[in-house]
């Protein structure tokens, strides 16, 4: 009976002794405070004695769309919306993401508060020093979520989180959640030259591109069949179907309220066709005096003049850090002896460079003057791989990033070669990402599952990937929606085509390692969050 009695003592004081730990951890160190030590006792009625303890389970993750990629479980009933639950923010910088996120749980903002209350979202700037500004932490504990970050974007895709698990769970659950994307750029490109897309239509798709933490939009404006936006400086380029500069406005607007970056471009010195249209004298011609489809004359002052007048006035209506300068497919470089076939281009090649100078080393020496007009307006530049021409004496400016999406042109060069000289790429694979209308050539409309599976930033071309080494020259990718066929899908069946190939993209952006859920899991998770 002693021994019995000493060992009842014994197993009620370790049992004090851990939930004492449990209530001592801090917010560093996952589970904690009353919601972590999971008890609460049931009502007893008059002269009855209280009813058994109730333990809640250790939380698992909030399922997403990127998945988060750190949780700490804790035992706790999490958080759900409810009457009278505030958002508060410690920064005025944060008062776009609580309106949001409060708008979007049918809570009340209440803009900067020092006091906290059961039932409050709190968000709150600061963090680890040198932390990833798209970086975030989200603790729910005590009836209360913090989400905190180093910037706003942070913060934002930790209500993103949150309103995730809230759609897809009903509440979010206790612990806390440590995340931050593998890579910094995650986009999603739209041809709106070939295709007029409205609008109302893009900001849509400018929403749901926030909700799963994308943060770029490319819009690729002007091609051979029309040029889309508005203009000042040269409204004879513009086709009847096209984007006001205030809707454009409003779509940058909305952009930036979601942490995205809208990249524009305008491809030169091919894919000039909409322009040639209204200045049929720029247009290349051989020396027999063929017209050359879509590609203007770069031999001449005005086709640099024009472009540039383009490019200068536009950087005033994408005020992002980016920009697309195209350089793809120029179709001189496709004749057999471009020197030959395009004396004024030869000519002016050995004016400009020098007497051995090519077609190419002109072509690039274009690429590079169109790179210092974007880059006097702060701006980072962006060209096609096939813009990068082999065995030039003129080299593409080394802040070129280089947007990788085929292997398939003339002469082609394995991603290695770009990366081995220093370059930063953006990864967008026409194997994988390219959702091509119509379905040309060999194009057919990329599934979700095959980039959930067999895709990773570093699978650049084809399906193989480049070493490892090479990782942190890789600044992303972007999924690609051509419209070579425009008529084939309207806007709603290419936005229902996209949807599950963006969710995929994405999460092997956020996470290029093998994902916890199968593909079945994962399709499903999508549909229940919308």
């Amino acid at each position: 009976m002693l021994i019995a009695a000493v060992a009842a003592a014994l197993a009620v004081v370790a049992v004090g002794v851990s939930l004492g730990l449990w209530a001592s951890s801090g917010d560093d160190g996952g589970p904690a405070g009353s919601a972590a030590t999971a008890t609460a006792r049931e009502p007893g009625g008059p002269g009855r004695s209280p009813g058994p303890t109730r333990s809640y389970p250790l939380s698992s993750a909030p399922r997403t769309i990127p998945a988060v990629r750190a949780h700490t479980p804790a035992r706790g009933p999490g958080w759900k919306p409810g009457r009278g639950h505030r958002v508060v923010v410690n920064d005025a910088r944060l008062a776009d993401e609580g309106r949001l996120i409060a708008d979007e749980l049918g809570l009340t903002y209440a803009g900067e508060k020092d006091d906290v209350r059961t039932g409050d979202v709190r968000l709150a700037l600061g963090g680890d020093e040198g932390a990833d500004r798209e970086s975030y932490r989200m603790t729910v504990r005590d009836g209360r979520v913090t989400i905190s970050g180093p910037a706003d974007a942070g913060v934002f895709y930790g209500t993103r989180t949150l309103k995730q698990a809230v759609r897809g769970g009903g509440s979010a659950p206790e612990g806390v959640v440590r995340d931050e994307p593998a890579k910094p750029q995650r986009g999603l490109m739209l041809d709106i030259a070939r295709k007029h897309f409205t609008a109302g239509w893009i900001e849509d798709r400018i929403r749901e591109l926030g909700d799963l933490k994308f943060n770029q939009l490319g819009l690729h404006f002007s091609d051979d069949q029309g040029f889309r936006i508005e203009s000042d400086t040269h409204p004879e380029v513009v086709s009847a179907q096209h984007l006001t500069k205030a809707q454009v406005r409003r779509i940058v607007e909305l952009a930036a309220s979601r942490h995205i970056t809208v990249v524009p471009e305008i491809d030169s010195p091919g894919h000039l066709g909409a322009v040639i249209a209204a200045h049929p004298d720029l247009q290349l011609r051989t020396a027999r005096g063929t017209a050359v489809r879509g590609a203007i004359d770069i031999s001449r002052a005005e086709s640099a003049r024009i472009v540039d007048d383009l490019l200068n006035e536009y950087a005033g209506l994408f005020p992002g850090g980016q920009w697309h300068l195209g350089g793809d497919e120029y179709q001189a470089l496709t004749y057999s002896d471009p020197e030959a076939s395009f004396p004024r281009l030869a000519a002016a090649a050995r004016k400009a460079h020098g007497p051995g100078a090519t077609v190419a080393d002109l072509a690039t020496g274009w690429l590079n003057d169109r790179a210092g007009t974007v880059r006097a307006h702060g701006r980072v530049p962006r060209a096609w791989n096939d813009g990068f021409l082999r065995d030039t004496s003129v080299r593409p400016a080394q802040d070129i990033q280089v947007a990788y999406w085929t292997g398939k042109e003339i002469g082609a060069r394995q991603p290695a070669e770009y990366l081995s000289a220093g370059r930063k790429v953006v990864n967008y694979n026409d194997e994988f990402l390219y959702y091509v209308l119509g379905e040309p050539q060999t194009f057919v409309y990329p599934t979700g599952q095959r980039i959930y599976e067999q895709w990773n930033p570093r699978v650049l071309r084809g399906t193989a990937a480049v070493p490892a080494a090479y990782d942190d020259q890789i600044l992303g990718g972007s999924f690609a929606v051509w419209c070579d066929l425009a008529g084939s899908q309207t806007q709603e069946q290419v936005a229902a085509g996209i949807r599950l190939p963006l969710r995929a993209t994405v999460q092997k952006l956020w996470d290029p390692g093998r994902p916890e859920l199968p593909w079945t899991r994962f399709r499903a998770l999508a549909d229940r969050l919308g």
